[in-house]
């Protein structure tokens, strides 16, 4: 995201911003691309590897598919799912990281107080 994004404060323009983030916001989507980080699978072996239900399944590919986040590609009598955007895994490692800097900062703070 460039800095002019973030300095013109359009609703216009970051409404796109939200939208992806949106999409991200899902704990089932977040297991959905953990699955997919190592290889393309179908929504058999997704169902397998997830617990999740087919239906509930397919209504996050779906989303995951029209964010331009997975492909779909049919093979045969099966749809084969893959990551089409692979930096979704830097954001995912970004966020992680922060969020472990927190955890230890905040158990620091704790161990002060003892």
């Amino acid at each position: 995201m460039s800095n002019k994004l973030l300095v013109k404060s359009n609703p216009e323009l970051l409404t796109p911003v939200a939208e992806y983030f949106k999409v991200l916001s899902e704990v089932s989507r977040l297991q959905i691309l953990s699955c997919l980080k190592e290889r393309e699978m179908n929504v058999t072996e997704l169902t397998e590897a997830t617990g999740l239900g087919q239906a509930n399944l397919s209504k996050h590919l779906k989303v995951l598919t029209q964010a331009g986040i997975l492909t779909r590609q049919p093979q045969g009598v099966s749809a084969y799912y893959s990551i089409s955007d692979p930096m979704i895994f830097e954001l995912c490692d970004l966020v992680c990281q922060r969020i472990s800097e927190r955890i230890q900062q905040q158990a620091e703070y704790f161990k002060s107080l003892f």
